[in-house]
């Protein structure tokens, strides 16, 4: 999405009701939230998410979205978050864009993109917004404390500088063990993202997981754990392809998800109450339709022909025969 300086806006600041223009349209299910959050990232999302609650369930790490668009992953990440976390948002939403470039590919892909979209969509599946964040996504460090995020998803601007800044800020706030997920590291017109993501890995000592059609996710911390625990779960699936193969020195999970099953999807409020049956129409009975008048009785081939060949004895001696 992208990345003006806005205060950070507090999860207590805007809840149902407040922030959001009351005459955008609110979703009504998930999947009419816009967006590209695919169903292999939203199970691997699921995982993650589920696996740090499951290994660490005293633990606390908060969770951060880079770039929002109109809030589809966050309205699914925000189901994660645990008492005593924080989950922060960071976007430009409709505040214009800190240089030229990134301006431009702003107006070229997300015109249309604004705050209030964003909350008017988050507030349909969650009690409270996230901790917002409306500015280039080069302030983050000063707005999230280091070391506290247990995952970290770089969905921003798909410009080289912009991504490499996005990595070395995800590296400083995640925890030791902690998980990023970028997207768009393989899309053919995102060649920045691709670059910075696997500069980082030969470089920063960033080490890939698991990659998707569309996602990368990876930890500066040990990839065993997680990795050899995500290997069990594929195992026991029929609808995710996987295999694996050795990438910079380690294991790197590759998975395909066309047919995917996905997982249980955060509940609108507005979802419309289902309507009762409608009661069955009583059946009618037609009422009988009055008896056909009787057909007159048509006189037989063989009485036609006696009558018209033979002589009038003989016509009426063999019409009385084959009638007896």
């Amino acid at each position: 999405m992208s990345q003006t300086s806005t205060p950070a806006q507090s999860p207590a600041a805007a809840t149902a009701g407040e922030g959001a223009d009351e005459l955008l349209p609110r979703p009504t299910r998930f999947a009419d939230v816009k967006g590209w959050f695919w169903p292999a990232d939203q199970l691997l999302f699921d995982w993650f998410l589920s696996y740090q609650r499951d290994t660490d369930p005293e633990g606390r790490g908060d969770l951060l979205e880079l770039g929002a668009y109109l809030g589809k992953s966050a309205i699914f990440t925000g189901v994660y978050l645990r008492d005593g976390e924080e989950f922060t948002v960071c976007d430009l939403w409709d505040s214009p864009a800190p240089d030229d470039s990134n301006s431009a590919e702003m107006d070229r892909s997300y015109s249309t993109l604004t705050r209030r979209a964003f909350e008017a969509n988050y507030l349909s599946f969650h009690d409270e917004l996230p901790t917002m964040v409306q500015a280039p996504t080069s302030v983050i460090t000063s707005r999230v404390r280091p070391h506290s995020c247990r995952f970290v998803h770089v969905d921003a601007s798909h410009l080289y500088e912009h991504v490499h800044g996005d990595i070395e800020a995800a590296q400083e706030l995640l925890q030791p063990e902690g998980i990023v997920s970028f997207d768009d590291f393989r899309a053919e017109h995102c060649p920045g993202v691709s670059a910075a993501v696997w500069g980082a890995v030969a470089t920063t000592g960033l080490k890939p997981i698991v990659i998707t059609g569309t996602k990368l996710y990876g930890t500066w911390g040990d990839p065993a754990p997680a990795r050899e625990a995500l290997l069990g779960w594929l195992e026991k699936r029929e609808d995710l392809w996987h295999g694996v193969e050795e990438v910079a020195g380690l294991p790197l999970i590759r998975i395909k998800g066309t047919k995917a099953k996905v997982p249980a999807h955060p509940a609108s409020r507005h979802e419309p109450e289902a309507q009762p049956e409608p009661d069955p129409e009583p059946r009618v009975v037609p009422a009988s339709a009055p008896a056909a008048p009787p057909r007159p009785r048509r006189r037989s081939r063989t009485r036609r022909l006696a009558k018209d060949l033979l002589p009038p004895i003989v016509a009426r001696a063999i019409v009385r025969r084959r009638t007896a």
